[in-house]
């Protein structure tokens, strides 16, 4: 029986830690801005990814207010990994209770769907594969962009597989309790200061090199975690000092989350509450996570004790796999 439970707890951690893609969480979005009365413009973004390469993007189509019509055609064009929109509409009234979002979102593919009307506060809204369309409030809900961009900021860390892979590392790295808070805490305030930097244009990094940095913190870590197995009482400063590691890797990690939250963008008007609800939603994923492996390694100790240095090694090598297929695939695709 406790053969069978080491071999299952192995399978699920190592499982857990071989993502096959590293593809961020990039929601689609797509805007209605008023150019003048009655004059709207339309413009939209949806990403391919390699979950939804499968799946043509020319299905999600854009879906305008009952009382809007679309002045010539749209124009659609190819980006890299995305696909771009826009058109011209021609709208009467104010379109309060009116439908605008998209046909349909693939999988679990969420979307930011932004009207900015000429004499109202813009409206921003959350559209899930659920619900791909919002219906557009005659007064704009007032906690509505902290909301989504809480819940965007959390699914980030818990979907963009890099940047949970770190965070993995690094538990399995310190494990201990005050220790594993101070790294965290580190990161936190690391990445804080690099995304709200990037993010109000007082700092940047182009991405390529920023993504292939990230995934070379990943394969860092997996090294020292495995080092810490092989050689128990050599303390290497990055042991010794691990809230330190956290830290500068965290400042590249925040520049990963910037891109990210360029790509959605922030809404006029309420750029400070968006950009302070993404970071902590963040931060309430990260915790969610580390909080989570903390109680499978105390369980693991207590209930599994010769269990535990092998499922963490298998994890590790995953881990470093992983992350040193992203490095070479972001140094060399």
């Amino acid at each position: 029986m406790i053969r069978l439970l080491r071999a299952m707890l192995i399978a699920v951690l190592a499982a857990f830690a071989a993502p096959l893609s590293a593809d961020e969480l990039r929601p689609a979005v797509i805007e209605l801005t008023e150019r003048e009365a009655g004059q709207w413009s339309l413009e939209w973004k949806i990403p391919v990814s390699a979950n939804t390469r499968g799946a043509s993007p020319l299905l999600a189509q854009p879906v305008v207010p009952a009382s809007c019509t679309m002045e010539g055609d749209a124009v659609q064009r190819a980006a890299p990994l995305a696909l771009l929109g826009s058109a011209k509409l021609a709208c009467t009234g104010d379109l309060a209770e009116e439908s605008f979002g998209l046909s349909e979102l693939i999988g679990n593919a969420d979307a930011i769907a932004r009207v900015s009307p000429l004499s109202r506060p813009t409206q921003t809204f959350r559209l899930t594969a659920e619900t791909p369309t919002a219906t557009i409030a005659a007064k704009p809900d007032r906690w509505a962009v902290a909301r989504d961009y809480f819940i965007i900021g959390a699914e980030h860390i818990l979907f963009g597989w890099d940047h949970l892979l770190f965070v993995i590392a690094l538990v399995l790295l310190v494990r201990s309790g005050w220790s594993v808070v101070k790294a965290a805490t580190a990161f936190t305030v690391a990445h804080s200061i690099t995304l709200v930097a990037t993010t109000l244009g007082y700092a940047g990094l182009p991405s390529r090199p920023v993504e292939a940095l990230i995934a070379l913190s990943i394969v860092f870590l997996a090294v020292e975690v495995i080092r810490a197995i092989r050689e128990p009482d050599h303390h290497t400063w990055t042991r010794r000092m691990p809230w330190l590691v956290a830290f500068a890797f965290g400042l590249l990690h925040g520049f990963g989350f910037a891109g990210a939250l360029a790509d959605i963008g922030l809404p006029q008007g309420e750029i400070a509450s968006a950009l302070v609800a993404f970071n902590v939603g963040v931060e309430a994923g990260q915790l969610l996570v580390i909080a989570a492996l903390i109680a499978v390694l105390a369980v693991m100790k207590r209930m599994l004790p010769s269990a535990e240095t092998p499922a963490i090694r298998v994890a590790t090598y995953a881990i470093g796999i992983t992350g040193s297929f992203w490095l070479f695939e972001r140094l060399l695709g």
